[in-house]
């Protein structure tokens, strides 16, 4: 069995009944170009899988579970869950030509650390790219699985790994495959957007261009599923398609009274 290997804001694990009630009963080949934590990715563990995200950091991380294991692991063991640890790996990227002597599997296993000890698993950067997240102060918290990033492992090994925007997977898609969006979600307000994942941001235009891919989808006879946040913006957008309203917990606020349930949305074209 395997699961994610690093925490998500966002991450789908809590809504994984509702999304896999509402996917195709049956579908070729499983594709998401935003793949972030991989709750469902993982949860479906179908072979010959295409994902692909936006951030370089983080599909290194998925290329190097997929082909060097050992070495990751054996890289996770060297670091020191303390606040100026911390901050010293995090100042790395401050310095390009610092961070560009970094191996590959350096960088993999910094993304883990600094993700697993962290602020509430938050992955932010600025408008430079460079990680902005406060160290979390936990007391001991755990890094990784050894026996989780194998069996990731295993499951990588058929899957297509690509890194750049949501687009670059148009030209995979074929009529009988299923792709799941889950895009950054528009702002429920002016003060949500907390979290930026890249230095790109993702704004209207791109949630615009993000539902001219899924009506190309519908037009070939491939299937899509999308998350979004419940609000008059995607209701719009996604009038022509069905839509189902789910409920999820807000986990990231830092004021009580503003977590709890909230509506989320799915749309799909069948």
């Amino acid at each position: 069995m395997c699961k994610p290997f690093i925490k998500w804001v966002g991450g789908k694990r809590q809504l994984i009944n509702d999304i896999k009630a509402n996917m195709p009963q049956k579908f070729d080949r499983y594709i998401e170009p935003f793949i972030g934590g991989g709750a469902l990715f993982f949860e479906l563990k179908k072979e010959n899988s295409l994902i692909n995200d936006y951030n370089p950091e983080l599909t290194n991380l998925y290329e190097i579970i997929k082909t060097d294991p050992k070495a990751l692991i054996e890289d996770l063991k060297k670091h020191t869950n303390s606040e100026a640890y911390y901050y010293q790996l995090r100042a790395l990227d401050r310095d390009p030509e610092t961070y560009q002597k970094l191996s590959k599997v350096q960088k993999a296993s910094r993304f883990i650390f600094l993700n697993k000890t962290g602020y509430n698993g938050l992955y932010r950067v600025n408008r430079k790219g460079q990680n902005n997240v406060p160290y979390g102060r936990y007391t001991n918290p755990t890094i990784f699985e050894e026996e989780n990033i194998y069996a990731c492992s295993r499951l990588l090994q058929s899957a297509t790994i690509m890194t750049g925007d949501f687009e670059n997977v148009k030209a995979h898609i074929k009529a009988g495959d299923f792709v799941y969006f889950d895009p950054p979600y528009v702002p429920l307000n002016a003060t949500s957007n907390f979290t930026a994942y890249t230095d790109k941001g993702f704004d209207d235009d791109m949630q615009f261009r993000l539902k001219e891919l899924c009506d190309y989808i519908d037009s070939i006879g491939a299937y899509f599923l999308l998350s979004n946040s419940y609000t008059d913006f995607i209701l719009d957008l996604y009038k022509d398609y069905e839509i189902v309203t789910v409920g999820a917990n807000r986990a990231l606020n830092c004021k009580a009274s503003g977590r709890g349930k909230i509506k989320e949305v799915l749309a799909k074209n069948y």
